[in-house]
């Protein structure tokens, strides 16, 4: 399960077009993965929901205001609802906002990530987007929901 960040390319479907059968192209993004953004995915036996993107800061793909992300959020927190499932993970590219996140405007966390906590109570959220650069971040809590910095990279048990 992934969900885009600010670096990756845009993973809209293509069109779908009158290519012959066999020359199709590949679904976007990370092959052998399914992309969790906006949805509500049942894997391994956990439910997991995701929101990729980053705040915008500078133009191009899977960047959002806050008030865009809230929009998203509020999607998100409605399928989940329908679904009457409980979230055990919650991917993100970014933060929450003032937990763990940057002052600088590219790594500002996005505050609707809070009413997602409060109101999905996931186990585990779990974000990238703020890199270390050699030292570790550390894990926060929110709640009661467990909040993961995973770059570089991070096994974590459930």
């Amino acid at each position: 399960m992934y969900v885009p960040g600010n670096h990756d390319q845009e993973l809209t479907a293509p069109a779908i077009h009158s290519a012959p059968i066999g020359f199709e192209d590949p679904i976007p993004g990370p092959q052998g993965c399914d992309n969790a953004d906006g949805r509500v995915i049942t894997a391994a036996g956990l439910t997991l929901a995701g929101l990729g993107g980053s705040i915008r800061y500078r133009e191009g793909p899977n960047q959002y205001s806050q008030g865009q992300m809230r929009r998203r959020a509020l999607a998100l927190e409605l399928r989940v609802r329908l679904r009457r499932r409980r979230v055990d993970v919650f991917l993100a590219h970014s933060p929450p906002r003032g937990v763990g996140d940057g002052e600088d405007p590219a790594h500002r966390g996005f505050a609707a990530f809070h009413r997602v906590i409060e109101r999905l109570a996931p186990r585990l959220f779990v974000h990238g987007h703020l890199h270390p650069y050699g030292r570790r971040h550390e894990d926060r809590q929110v709640g009661s929901t467990r909040v993961v910095n995973a770059v570089p990279y991070r096994l974590v048990e459930l």
